[in-house]
């Protein structure tokens, strides 16, 4: 093999600018780390040196003369535009037909069936903010003991309760059972059990979401790896986007600054295989409320915090850094929703082999990841190219 360990990084959300099919999304125009670059300068040195700058124009910042690492950007081929789509294209699975949207919430055949299942009424089943519709039936809900189903641009069902009201693992039951229920044409991408606490006028999400991802098909990149024996440990919601298979072993996470802290301690811990991690509050916290600002911080906390873990690399390791798809705040659009957006693709490993850097290109699909990473450990996956050998210099 190449490498002996791989770290791959999905920063959620953070696309790259909008895909040539983003008209059939009503996504024109749309670029996500464009627009933020664009509301004022971006202090990402980390980012720049690897080589973010190069993929292409980003206000403010200028291309790296001699970046440290590869550079390219990825197209998502299937259909759709959500964390499931983004990251079971990365594991070498094509999509033909979009996982189903609700604009105009559940069909009465799948809430009754679930009403009858949980033995309770529901409120909202519309697409909405999940910090709004708290604001807007969080009371109703602590008054009538009524879970809060909701949607959005993406392919999920969402099931919002006050852990006082309703204990955590009743809110996951309720979960489980709307899981069985969205099946054939109503197979949602996923069920996501939304806990909150506090009083109305101040309710807070809490860190015990759990997401009930549809089981992928087989085979594909995690299998491989299980197959062949190379360790896979999931950082953030790694895990539930593929539903537990292949990820044996791993931690969910509160914030961006704890996945970072536990990808560190996960390479003092773990000398191979594959540590992949997602990063969800640029998607969650900041793109999903149009919040320009705070998205534009919470890139530069997470470059404060490349630096450190880009020191600390083997030279056996390879670093992979990139998104699954847009979220762009920009306020000219008002859709909360995530963006049809190209996502960065940046491959960095220590001294001795891509130290000059590369042009990746634009790759057709984000199974040329997968596919890289499948290489590296002597499997193949079904879809995809890899570029190992343009990251792979020794």
């Amino acid at each position: 093999m190449a490498f002996s360990r791989i770290v791959w990084v999905v920063l959620d959300s953070v696309g790259i600018g909008a895909l040539p099919d983003a008209g059939q999304y009503g996504d024109t125009g749309r670029n996500t780390l464009g627009h933020i670059a664009d509301s004022r300068p971006l202090r990402i040195p980390n980012l720049v040196q690897l080589g973010l700058a190069n993929i292409g124009p980003l206000a403010h910042l200028s291309p790296a003369a001699d970046p440290a690492g590869c550079f390219g950007k990825g197209a998502t081929r299937s259909p759709g535009k959500d964390t499931t789509t983004g990251h079971w294209e990365m594991a070498g699975i094509w999509l033909e037909q979009a996982f189903p949207v609700y604009p105009h919430g559940f069909p009465p055949e799948i809430m009754q069936a679930f009403e009858r299942a949980i033995g309770r009424k529901t409120l909202g089943n519309k697409p909405a903010s999940g910090t709004e519709i708290l604001k807007e039936l969080g009371a109703e809900h602590m008054r009538t003991g009524y879970p809060i189903v909701y949607t959005s641009g993406d392919s999920v069902f969402q099931i919002a309760a006050h852990e006082e009201i309703v204990p955590e693992e009743e809110l996951y039951r309720y979960c489980e059972i709307a899981r069985k229920i969205l099946a054939g044409p109503h197979r949602v991408g996923r069920v996501i059990a939304r806990p909150f606490t506090g009083a109305p006028g101040n309710f807070r999400r809490t860190e015990r979401r759990h997401d009930y991802a549809v089981e992928p098909p087989r085979p594909m990149l995690l299998d491989v790896l299980v197959e062949r024996g190379v360790p896979v440990f999931g950082i953030g919601k790694i895990h539930d986007i593929y539903n537990g298979r292949g990820v044996k072993d791993y931690v969910t996470t509160k914030s961006n600054a704890d996945g970072m802290a536990k990808l560190r301690l996960a390479l003092e811990q773990r000398q191979s295989g594959l540590i992949f991690a997602n990063l969800v509050d640029f998607d969650m916290l900041y793109g999903h409320r149009k919040d320009v600002e705070g998205f534009a911080r919470s890139l530069e906390e997470f470059d404060s915090e490349l630096g450190p873990l880009v020191s600390g690399l083997q030279q056996s390791d390879l670093l992979l850094i990139t998104a699954d798809h847009g979220c762009d705040p920009d306020p000219a659009w008002p859709t909360t929703d995530h963006s049809r957006e190209y996502v960065p693709i940046l491959a960095y490993s220590p001294v001795g082999r891509n130290r000059n850097g590369g042009n990746l290109g634009v790759r057709p699909t984000l199974a040329d990841m997968g596919q890289t990473v499948a290489r590296n450990f002597g499997g193949e996956i079904q879809h995809g190219t890899s570029f190992l050998a343009a990251v792979d210099g020794g």
